[in-house]
């Protein structure tokens, strides 16, 4: 089964007060398999906006009611529409326009009159910036949901084995009761340090790491290295954590957590749980990247039923999915 946004076709707005120019980019965009909605002016294009959800908007600097220029600073000001890729259209020669609008936070311009080619390109590489940075994680720097689904994916098509690991922090919970969410996002970035140097020491065939969201990430690899591989990991981040805990918690091997009638309660310190799901010749195949995630994710439950860290692998045959 292949990914349902695969095929889906950017939408694009086009803003302009020239219906000429309008239609000739509109022609242009459709011929190169994008969709298209106009709209004459900023006022019109907000409420374009508000229907339709662009993916990306072409926008005319200088326009009747509502220019270019106002039109970026509501499409900022607004959580809605702030991530939005803009393209301005700029009058030939006019450097000031274009500094302006990048200013207010267009992410990119093109001078009229302007080449096809160079209107496709730009298009598509804003898009592509865009979907890349909407795909990583801003607290670790790692690829998102999005990115760890293609990366299955493209290892399903490719045919060859390979392994899912889904990784969380025991009693994370209780670290950031304990000493607030700051804190719990240095847990995180030692847990997302401590896997990136295990994903570089395995080698090649390359492993992936992702970071899903929270304190849960995957890897996917070949299967002979997911095992050194996550032992790696366990061992540099247990040694990483221990010195993010105060030194007396540290030393004395847990910390005491409130529970909801005030009664503290002893939680040990934090441990990895880690699950694995394998796609190989003589074991489980898959068809769809939710699929092995769905394996590991149930895997990474029965590693949390065992003390300390744990590696639980799924190790059914292609038999027993029944």
């Amino acid at each position: 089964m292949t990914d349902p946004d695969a095929d889906k076709a950017d939408l694009i707005l086009v803003v302009d007060d020239d219906p000429d120019i309008a239609r000739f980019v509109q022609v242009n965009l459709r011929l190169h398999n994008f969709e298209v909605v106009l709209a004459g002016d900023g006022e019109e294009a907000l409420e374009v906006i508000e229907e339709h959800r662009p993916d990306l908007a072409v926008v005319d600097l200088m326009m009747p009611r509502m220019d270019g220029l106002e039109l970026v600073r509501r499409l900022r000001a607004n959580p809605m529409t702030a991530a939005l890729p803009v393209i301005m259209l700029t009058a030939k020669g006019m450097t000031v326009d274009k500094v302006v609008g990048l200013s207010v936070g267009a992410d990119d311009y093109l001078v009229k009159p302007f080449d096809t080619l160079e209107l496709i390109a730009r298009v598509r590489s804003t898009l592509r910036r865009n979907q890349e940075f909407r795909e990583v994680s801003p607290l670790t720097g790692l690829p998102g949901n999005t990115r760890v689904r293609r990366e299955i994916l493209d290892r399903m098509r490719n045919g060859a084995d390979y392994a899912v690991g889904y990784i969380d922090i025991d009693r994370f919970k209780s670290v950031n009761d304990v000493y607030g969410f700051e804190r719990g996002d240095e847990f995180i970035t030692a847990l997302a340090r401590s896997l990136h140097r295990a994903v570089v020491a395995a080698g090649l065939p390359p492993a992936f790491l992702g970071h899903i969201g929270g304190d849960d990430f995957v890897i996917v690899c070949d299967p002979e290295q997911m095992l050194p591989l996550t032992r790696k990991a366990v061992v540099d981040f247990e040694q990483a954590a221990d010195d993010l805990y105060d030194e007396e918690h540290a030393k004395q091997g847990y910390i005491e957590v409130p529970d909801r009638k005030g009664r503290l309660q002893r939680a040990a310190l934090v441990t990895l749980s880690i699950g694995v799901a394998q796609s190989t010749a003589t074991g489980r195949k898959y068809a769809d990247p939710r699929e092995v995630i769905a394996v590991a994710s149930e895997m990474k439950k029965v590693a949390k039923t065992q003390p300390g860290s744990y590696i639980a692998i799924d190790r059914r045959k292609a038999d027993s999915q029944q």
